[in-house]
């Protein structure tokens, strides 16, 4: 019986644009970024900041010093919003409607603080809600210093929350983070970039 839903959040909760911030990568100076952007895991320094192997600060000195100018936390955090195309209603409408049929609800998601700090915000949703309202518990890539498909960051979470894995539904646009999460015992479900799950995930919680 699934008690708990794990969701991702780029590419389910919200809709991604990888091709606008790469746009917005390459006007900054960073045309290496763009070339080298994953919706799913990202590498090169940016991969370092997901991981949290280094901080917000050292990563925009690093730009800095890439392109030879400063560069300020705003200017950073368009780029990384470049990714956020949009966030259907019908997603939240759906969170709200599992929480209150009693599944605990969880966010497991490869993001760093210049996206963090926007969803954190008032200005996530529309009525001014920040995600964390619409969760139980949330797990950053950045603060718990692993990535997905690293099996570690699956373990981490079910210990956290002393959860068995076949009472699990995990939610990801990214293969192989289901097949990850699958080999460890979760039930998955891996809808594409944008697509409506609201009602199919249903299908998944009988």
């Amino acid at each position: 019986m699934i008690k708990t839903v794990i969701f991702d959040m780029g590419g389910v909760i919200i809709t991604l644009d990888e091709s606008e911030a790469g746009k917005r990568f390459i006007e900054l100076g960073m045309k290496e970024f763009a070339e080298k952007m994953d919706p799913y895991k990202q590498v090169g320094l940016n991969g370092q900041l997901e991981e949290g192997k280094i901080s917000e600060e050292e990563y925009r000195r690093e730009v800095c010093k890439k392109i030879g100018r400063e560069v300020t936390f705003e200017e950073l955090q368009h780029c990384w919003l470049g990714y956020m195309k949009e966030i259907p209603e019908r997603n939240l409408i759906t969170l709200r409607n599992l929480k209150k049929q009693g599944y605990r609800l969880i966010l497991l998601s490869n993001t760093n603080p210049y996206v963090s700090a926007w969803v954190d915000s008032e200005a996530f949703s529309a009525d001014g809600h920040p995600i964390g309202d619409y969760f139980d518990a949330m797990y950053r890539s950045y603060e718990v210093k692993y990535m997905k498909p690293d099996e570690n960051f699956f373990r981490y979470v079910l210990s956290q929350e002393k959860i068995m894995p076949e009472e699990c539904l995990f939610i990801d646009d990214g293969p192989r983070n289901c097949c990850a999460a699958s080999e460890l015992g979760l039930f998955t479900y891996c809808p594409q970039n944008g697509e409506d799950w609201c009602d199919k995930i249903y299908e998944h919680l009988k």
